[in-house]
């Protein structure tokens, strides 16, 4: 019990210490007032100050501080600046579980794949086929996302969208599950994939090196002199053991991702998930949605580094040992 309290506390402090810094980034440094940009351009003196102390910019920096906090947390009516009376809140939530699907997919993708090449270039260490897998995902980890989501774009929605192999191709854009699943499953095959290349190469190189160092370790012989198949050996005892940093690195990028770290994915294929509003709002610099999308992100990496945690206890016994 004493352990969660700690651990709310932490998360408070970190979500309180990100939305201060957000705050003073937007808000308190010299040419931030985004008085001007909402009372428009040439706008009166008279005009400027009437929005100034309308939405409360002639107040101190704490109380404005306060208030932004008032309303995205609790009274939940934060609204836009570039659109008016376009609450905040209900704009990334509605946004959320697009990114969410587009994540969720990617994520079982590059996991899948990343554990079967780099077992099986550890398996073949030193051979071709080894040498193989670990050069493709160089490749994938060199590809920029933006630049691989627009080939992908140029060949199935232009070039070869009218042959047999592309025709099934929606346009850009998402279809939600409630009202067609193979629609939605159509529109999101191949953002998933695009979005999985570059954390395919990436988590196949690293659970590769992990398991050629496990190796040499003691529990990996004693294991194998105990007359265990060299194949138990790799994927129960020196898998499980690798899986530690492998689930460290994947719940860290799955948090960012889902808090709007897909931003490219989406901006190129359409998807009105919370980067794509995230970059709208850094385009007019809408501070209120920038602070929530932050803080939306915030809550995601902090919520998943205790996940991470938690899972540390079930895969590593020296971790629980020492707790």
């Amino acid at each position: 019990m004493t352990g969660l309290l700690r651990r709310a506390g932490q998360t408070l402090l970190v979500l309180f210490g990100v939305s201060v810094l957000v705050f003073g980034i937007f808000f308190a440094t010299p040419g931030a007032d985004p008085t001007a940009r909402i009372a428009g351009r040439n706008a009166s003196p008279q005009t400027m100050e009437k929005v100034r102390h309308e939405y409360g910019f002639d107040r101190p920096l704490p109380v404005q501080y306060a208030i932004m906090m008032k309303k995205l947390f609790i009274t939940r009516d934060l609204a836009s600046y570039a659109n008016r009376g376009e609450r905040v809140v209900p704009e990334i939530m509605q946004a959320a579980p697009v990114t969410a699907c587009l994540v969720c997919g990617a994520a079982f993708i590059w996991v899948t794949a990343s554990i079967a090449m780099g077992t099986v270039a550890a398996a073949m260490k030193d051979t071709w086929v080894d040498r193989g897998l670990m050069m493709l995902g160089l490749v994938g980890i060199s590809i920029p996302v933006f630049w691989l989501g627009e080939v992908a774009n140029l060949i199935t929605q232009n070039r070869y969208h009218d042959t047999w192999l592309f025709s099934w191709v929606p346009g850009l854009g998402y279809i939600p599950f409630s009202q067609s699943p193979l629609g939605w499953f159509r529109a999101l095959v191949i953002p998933w994939v695009v979005l999985a290349v570059m954390f395919i190469g990436i988590y196949s190189r690293v659970l590769r090196t992990d398991l050629v160092t496990l190796a040499g370790e003691d529990f990996m012989r004693t294991a194998r002199a105990k007359g265990l198949s060299p194949v138990r050996v790799l994927l129960w005892h020196g898998l499980r053991t690798s899986m530690v940093t492998f689930v460290s690195l994947f719940g860290m990028d799955f948090a960012q991702l889902a808090g709007g770290g897909a931003l490219l994915t989406e901006v190129v294929f359409g998807l009105p998930g919370v980067g794509r509003l995230t970059y709208r709002a850094l385009t007019t610099l809408d501070l209120p949605v920038i602070m929530a999308t932050v803080m939306y992100s915030a809550v995601f990496v902090v919520l998943a580094n205790a996940a991470v945690d938690v899972i540390y206890l079930f895969l590593d016994p020296r971790v629980r040992d020492a707790r």
